[in-house]
């Protein structure tokens, strides 16, 4: 069986909160998850950018560093990584034949993401990772990567509405299941957070004796730079939320090194200048013109996108593609401006919002939009908003969007790096 058709068969469990499936395929699997230290990231944004900077920077202090992030944008190996590197497609299929020959014998068969974070637990043992930079996937209290007990730190980078149907309608239900992956007596690195939620957050920390870290934003020093508390670091990745972000990875690589890591401010220095986060305010090419890629995927990331893209000065041609179980309001509100034009297009193989349906919507947000057009692929909206020179052009709306633009243009070339 490929990869694919290996993954294929855990894929209508759908989304499955709870850890006993989870704790119970990893005790078949002798528990690989007890013998690595963890750094665990939850949140609703910033989680991937956190977890990019500490598996950079921990490279470069010359550990074995795995990071576990998802969703992927093109291949599902680009979830499971040692020091950057994707795993083996050979190692993937080993472990996951295993995995499906144990779990076939199972009532309560896993999810895929029990199996995809099964299989980054066991990898990680195997090629014997020195620590493992872990993002939560939807949640934290319920969610599969929630089986660590003791973490070298927990990370919460910040928290809006987003799957409010799974998790709760409001901020203060939200938070209580993100700040579930904070466990007693371990330091708690926290980002600036809604007051509904922060009073959620500070309350479980009192309970759970956590020391804890409330972090600011770094100041940027000079372009492309940042400095937090001490230390002045390269700052690869767009937009002013990386300062945030950037400053979350710092405070925790503080915490190892006073928990006795060696991590020297050259690594430090270097490892932040090296890091990649491909699909966030990322300027690639399309025809031979420049066009930024973001997933803006929810209010909160929409206004994030919206903040760099006025440093730009320039009317947007949006070419937007939504899943129908985001708030699609907010988002426009965040990005939608007189003078904007708007391409709607479907995304591809997932719950798409009906384009027609935004269409609407989008015009009752935002009135005074140049046009709204419909498309029924996002290539054909990209060649038409290529032919208009005085907007800029930005594709965004879902990372499974921004995956098939990827994957379909991997095809014709190589992706282009973060300019």
């Amino acid at each position: 069986m490929t990869i694919n058709s290996l993954l294929q068969s855990f894929r209508f469990m759908g989304v499955n909160l709870g850890l006993d499936r989870i704790q119970a395929l990893l005790k078949s699997l002798d528990n690989p998850h007890h013998c690595l230290p963890v750094i665990h990231v939850g949140g609703t944004n910033g989680k991937g950018s956190v977890c990019a900077y500490l598996s950079s920077t921990l490279t470069e202090a010359g550990y074995r560093v795995g990071r576990y992030t998802s969703p992927h944008l093109v291949d599902p190996t680009e979830r499971i990584c040692i020091n950057n590197r994707p795993i083996p497609e050979t190692d993937f299929e080993r472990i996951l034949i295993k995995i499906k020959s144990l779990s076939d014998s199972y009532e309560n068969k896993p999810s895929l993401f029990e199996v995809m974070t099964a299989t980054a637990w066991v990898y990680f043992a195997q090629q014997k990772v020195e620590i493992a930079v872990i993002e939560v996937g939807l949640g934290g209290r319920l969610d599969a990567t929630n089986i660590c007990n003791n973490p070298l730190v927990t990370i919460i980078t910040s928290i809006s509405r987003e799957h409010w149907q799974i998790l709760g309608p409001t901020l203060t239900d939200i938070a209580y299941e993100k700040g579930g992956i904070l466990k007693p007596k371990c330091p708690a690195i926290i980002g600036q957070l809604p007051s509904e939620a922060e009073t959620v957050i500070r309350a479980r920390i009192k309970a759970l004796n956590c020391p804890s870290l409330w972090v600011k934003p770094a100041i940027a020093i000079k372009e492309n730079w940042g400095r937090y508390q001490d230390i002045s670091y390269p700052l690869p990745l767009l937009g002013k939320v990386q300062l945030m972000n950037s400053a979350l990875a710092i405070a925790t690589l503080k915490v190892l090194q006073k928990k006795g890591w060696k991590i020297p401010l050259a690594a430090i220095q270097k490892g932040m200048k090296n890091t990649q986060w491909l699909g966030r305010l990322h300027w690639t090419k399309w025809r031979d013109v420049s066009i930024l890629i973001d997933g803006a995927h929810n209010g909160a990331a929409a206004t994030a996108l919206r903040d760099y893209v006025d440093t730009l000065n320039k009317p947007i041609t949006w070419v937007m593609g939504i899943l129908s179980t985001k708030d699609h309001d907010k988002i426009f509100e965040a990005l939608l401006r007189s003078q904007d034009n708007l391409y709607l297009v479907p995304v591809p193989d997932h719950q798409t919002a009906n384009p027609e349906d935004l269409a609407l919507l989008a015009n009752k947000i935002c009135s005074q939009l140049s046009s709204i057009k419909i498309f029924s692929d996002v290539f054909q909206a990209l060649d038409r908003a290529v032919d208009d020179s005085e907007h800029a052009i930005i594709l965004c709306g879902s990372l499974y969007l921004i995956g098939y633009f990827f994957k379909t243009t991997l095809a014709m070339g190589p992706v282009d790096k973060i300019e």
